[in-house]
């Protein structure tokens, strides 16, 4: 399985090429909410997307029938196929599926119907409510707009979402059901309803006063995830069908692992074992092993609990050799995407990999003594990546990871 195509839409760039600029320089994209007024929320901060115009990928009239998640879908899609010089026809198009994960869906639909429906009455509710606000809205729509008539369906596993849909788009690839997917994430979840209950969770951090600083993973200050947008699709082909039609290879897809805690609803398991397990999956399943990686771009929410589990696994896995991995968490300048998470980590995860580069984990600057691996400080590094990791755990368990390796024919 290889990587021919990327595309994302994210808080610090609407392609991968202005995303990465941003990373490589740590650049952070939160800043104060300007979705809704934010005047009675603990937490006043997010990292949206800015500038984001649908009708540069679809007709106005399709852009109002989508939901904004379905539209960040959308528009990465439509780049993950150009960048692959993609072409779906009548000769493939039963051979190309889609799967493109989120976490909370057309809540931004729902939350205005809703609205419509308290003030106005049942009879006033938009009936494109329906095909807008499900969980399968953004694949559909992609599926429709390219004209892929494999797979297609959305799973949802909280913030490994993306990253199991990109395994599920392999395993689609390695058991002879598709040739190509399109894979990844996509959620809009920039909305009261979404920062309130996660507040009062106590997940978000609240450090108001300094947006761009408030996400500091692995820092012993961190207090709290920040909550993000956006879109990271990648296009996956079967290695002998993107030769033939001379696609760009990017990397190839080696290995994917998904376990589950069975623990607590929103902890990770302390001691990190099912968690560990899922590394050691994805590895033994791209027949890599632990000696051969070279990078780890990791979940790394700015949440106590999580950094100081993902920690654990990395010390895991990888022993005494964990000390020599650079790893960098993506969040700190993008914040959490939840359910696109995973997928856009795994677009910068292959990006690194292309560039040579090791973004920044931005805002460390006071190391958690628990929390003591190379987390490429505040600074991007030039290092060598023949071989990658992407951590995905989310809220519920969920524990996914995707092993990357550059191509050898």
């Amino acid at each position: 399985m290889v990587v021919t195509g990327l595309g994302a839409i994210s808080p610090v760039g609407l392609d991968t090429a202005s995303m990465w600029e941003a990373l490589v320089a740590g650049q952070s994209g939160v800043d104060y909410i300007t979705a809704f007024d934010t005047k009675t929320f603990d937490t006043k901060i997010a990292a949206e997307v800015k500038g984001f115009d649908p009708e540069k990928y679809v007709s106005r009239k399709l852009a109002q029938r989508m939901d904004r998640f379905t539209q960040f879908a959308v528009g990465a899609s439509l780049q993950a196929k150009e960048t692959a010089r993609l072409v779906i026809d009548e000769g493939n198009s039963m051979d190309c599926g889609v799967i493109i994960g989120n976490s909370v869906c057309g809540l931004l639909s729902i939350s205005a119907q809703y609205k419509v429906l308290m003030e106005q009455g049942p009879r006033r509710v938009s009936p494109i409510l329906a095909p807008t606000m499900t969980g399968d809205a953004a694949s559909v729509q992609v599926s429709l707009i390219l004209g892929a008539k494999g797979v297609n369906y959305a799973p949802s596993s909280a913030c490994s979402s993306g990253c199991d849909a990109i395994g599920q788009a392999y395993d689609q690839i390695r058991l002879g059901n598709a040739r190509i997917m399109v894979a990844g994430g996509t959620e809009a979840p920039i909305m009261p309803i979404v920062i309130a209950a996660f507040s009062n969770i106590r997940a978000l951090s609240a450090k108001n006063e300094n947006p761009q600083e408030a996400c500091r993973p692995f820092d012993a200050r961190r207090n709290g995830f920040v909550m993000a947008e956006g879109a990271g699709i990648m296009v996956l082909e079967d290695a002998e069908y993107a030769r033939e039609r001379g696609a760009p290879i990017l990397a190839e897809l080696a290995g994917y692992g998904a376990t589950s805690d069975a623990f607590h609803l929103t902890q990770p398991a302390p001691d990190g074992a099912s968690a560990a397990a899922a590394v050691r999956m994805a590895l033994e399943r791209g027949n890599v092993s632990p000696e051969e990686i070279d990078y780890i771009n990791a979940h790394g929410t700015a949440t106590l609990l999580n950094d100081r589990m993902e920690t654990n696994v990395i010390k895991s896995v990888f022993g005494e050799r964990a000390r020599q991995i650079p790893i960098s968490a993506s969040k700190s300048m993008i914040g959490h995407l939840l359910g696109a998470a995973g997928g856009i980590e795994a677009v910068i995860t292959v990006l690194a990999m292309q560039h040579g580069v090791a973004p920044p984990t931005i805002n460390l600057t006071v190391p958690d003594p628990e929390c003591d691996l190379d987390y490429v400080p505040n600074h991007s590094r030039k290092v060598r990546i023949d071989t990658a990791v992407s951590n995905s755990f989310g809220f519920g368990g969920h524990n996914s990871v995707l092993v990357f390796r550059k191509f050898k024919p």
